[in-house]
């Protein structure tokens, strides 16, 4: 059985859409996409008057020796965002397929297949935040065609291994499109499984520049897969996911020195995530600093509604996620610069101790 198997069969024999870009063929004067013949001002020599290409290919190169695949593995869109929405779109039929989570994840996976009219079920994580592969795998009907793993876990922070992933990828064969959300992966011990997509066809990975690559708001992300899924999300892309402003930012953190940063402050960051959860599991008013891989920590509080309330009123803002299962006291607080985070402990110690006193 093929992986394509597993996707919709009409999008299976769409006809993609041929952009004039695709179609230029390395012409020397471009009259073809009724572009602009003139660079607008303070373009800096980007050419941002024609249409970029719709897969850079000295992005797609950087990318590919950085990740360690083939450019026949790789897609790059708008972040992982977008992986996640054409992955849901080529695989689930409106109304009957369904997509599989584990709560508390990463919203936008529940958010696509909302969006498509794909059933998500909902097979919530350990009390400890750990995979319940049997659980999960019992919960995989017909219906399921994706199934998401999201490790480092956002929002909790914790690992999945690579013995349970690559079990239940054994599972999944011929069953569903297994998808390793990978965006903390640069802050963790543990490496990533990108190699483990030669060995299963049906296993598929995210990864982003937004998180360790510090390029959060050029928004490239990558989907690294089988040539034949990579070729598939690549007849629905848009005809130009990638503008050329986003795509220098991108070819410039990738450079050496670019690389050289990258390692300096994930470094960084992994000995303040260190700092912090050990001062954090000090203060009174704080019950728990759940363990973390990436790049913030979960915190449960006496009472966090009241706590991420002052910390506003001091102009530090972090991230309510009571909403999520089994996280209804906590806040996330991303790991920032030294002073930033000195500052935060500060604001915190300040505020307990006026709980205390009162």
């Amino acid at each position: 059985m093929s992986v394509l198997d597993l996707a919709r069969p009409d999008i299976r024999n769409l006809q993609p859409y041929s952009s004039a870009r695709m179609e230029a063929g390395g012409g020397q004067i471009m009259l073809n996409a009724n572009e602009s013949a003139w660079a607008p001002n303070g373009d800096g020599g980007l050419g941002c008057n024609r249409y970029p290409d719709p897969q850079p290919e000295a992005l797609l190169q950087s990318l590919a020796a950085l990740y360690g695949v083939k450019r026949e593995q790789l897609f790059v869109g708008r972040g992982s965002d977008e992986a996640i929405d054409l992955l849901v779109r080529a695989f689930c039929r409106a109304g009957e397929d369904a997509i599989l989570i584990q709560p508390p994840t990463f919203g936008m996976y529940a958010m696509s297949a909302r969006i498509q009219n794909a059933a998500v079920i909902e097979v919530p994580l350990a009390q400890d935040f750990s995979l319940d592969a049997h659980a999960l795998l019992a919960s995989v009907t017909p219906a399921v065609k994706l199934v998401f793993l999201c490790t480092p876990n956002n929002p909790s922070g914790k690992s999945i291994s690579r013995v349970d992933i690559e079990h239940v990828a054994q599972a999944l064969a011929g069953r569903a499109l297994l998808v390793v959300d990978e965006a903390y992966v640069e802050f963790s011990s543990q490496a990533s499984v990108v190699d483990l997509i030669d060995r299963y066809e049906h296993l598929a990975v995210l990864r982003t520049l937004s998180k360790a690559w510090a390029l959060a708001g050029a928004r490239i992300g990558s989907l690294l897969a089988s040539p034949e899924v990579i070729a598939l999300i690549r007849r629905i892309m848009p005809p130009y996911p990638l503008p050329l402003p986003c795509v220098a930012a991108a070819l410039a953190a990738l450079s050496p020195a670019g690389q050289a940063a990258a390692r300096e402050n994930v470094a960084i960051v992994q000995g303040e995530r260190a700092m912090l959860q050990s001062a954090l599991g000090q203060l009174p008013g704080v019950r728990e600093v759940l363990p973390s891989d990436a790049n913030f920590l979960a915190v449960r509080f006496d009472d966090a509604g009241a706590v991420y309330q002052q910390l506003q009123q001091e102009g530090i803002v972090v991230r309510d996620i009571r909403r999520y299962p089994m996280l209804q006291d906590a806040l996330r607080i991303t790991v920032g610069t030294p002073r930033e985070n000195a500052r935060v402990l500060a604001v915190l110690n300040e505020i307990m101790l006026k709980k205390g006193v009162a």
